[in-house]
């Protein structure tokens, strides 16, 4: 349940924390008039989220098992993909994510309503298929015959909009940089559990080999059905029997993602982001010269510079206007 409830709160706050720099720049521009079309476009993007949801959970229940294990093990594949390339991105764009958003906007502002809408609607609306598929993915890998999983993704996600509104409001400080570093590691150890048991449904299929050279088998000390294998299998997609194939993929994913996402940066400039940090920095004089326009905007500008590999940077806090 908690890796499901991770999953939740860490891509539900992205998604928040996207919401809050659209809202809060309208405000700040006293565009309160933009702000229908933009809670539009946000609540289409949450209900096709939802729809592919529903869809991968009901479409795939009239299929064969073999049809339905290689399309589960498929798709927990591209869920793996998708997820590692979602925080990689975070964490190399999250600095001026603020700058492209506001821009995206002011464009969106002078072509009409429609523009507004489309533009919420692709902000939110990647970061709701991706979570969608990824949730999927996890609940299916972690699941026990229990509503556990989904209810752990449910208050994760709850969990995201309460801080989002939080942030906004500028009622709670954090530090975001060290938050999506570590929540981001445990993504990534969830997802190589996701990845092992997708090679396994790939196996039971028959598309991949091996199914029955088993790598070690453990059930006897850690049953599967024991509180402490429950806990296991719901954290880190836990199995007492893999296969030789599952503990390889297992290992040449979880070794060089963990280890290039933990590394230390600032060996190179990334493209793009020298400018993009400069005007972030002058967005945020500005900001700080406008006291009556923030509105909760302070809390998102700061959550917005999260460093690159804010591992060894320690960060400012983040919360409320200064």
């Amino acid at each position: 349940m908690f890796g499901n409830y991770l999953i939740g709160l860490r891509e539900g706050l992205e998604a928040s924390l996207v919401v809050c720099i659209l809202v809060a720049y309208l405000v700040k521009t006293e565009r309160r008039d933009a702000l229908r079309p933009i809670w539009l476009g946000i609540g289409v993007a949450v209900v096709i989220a939802l729809g592919f949801g529903f869809g991968l959970e009901f479409g795939s229940q009239e299929l064969t098992f073999e049809a339905k294990e290689a399309l589960g093990g498929s798709l927990s594949v591209l869920a793996v993909a998708l997820v590692t390339w979602m925080v990689f991105w975070m964490r190399r764009t999250a600095r001026h994510l603020r700058t492209e958003l506001h821009g995206r906007l002011d464009a969106a502002l002078r072509m009409g309503t429609g523009a507004l809408v489309a533009t919420a609607f692709l902000a939110v609306g990647r970061e709701g298929l991706e979570t969608a598929l990824f949730v999927w993915a996890s609940v299916r890998a972690s699941s026990d015959g229990s509503h556990a999983p989904l209810i752990g993704v449910l208050l994760g996600i709850a969990s995201a909009v309460v801080l989002g509104w939080l942030f906004y409001r500028g009622a709670l400080r954090i530090n975001l940089a060290k938050f999506f570093t570590w929540t981001g590691g445990m993504l990534v150890i969830v997802a190589a559990g996701v990845l092992a048991y997708g090679v396994h449904d790939l196996q039971e299929a028959r598309f991949l080999g091996g199914l029955s050279s088993k790598a070690f088998d453990i059930s006897t000390t850690i049953p599967p059905d024991s509180w402490y294998g429950t806990l296991l299998k719901g954290v880190f997609n836990f199995q007492p029997d893999p296969t030789v194939l599952q503990v390889i993929v297992w290992c040449l994913y979880l070794i060089p993602t963990l280890a290039l996402f933990l590394a230390p940066v600032g060996l190179g400039p990334v493209s793009g982001g020298q400018g993009a940090e400069a005007a972030d920095e002058q967005a945020g004089k500005a900001d700080s010269g406008s006291g009556g326009a923030r509105d909760g905007d302070g809390a998102v500008a700061d959550g917005e510079r999260v460093r690159d590999g804010a591992r060894g940077a320690g960060g400012s806090a983040v919360g409320g206007p200064e």
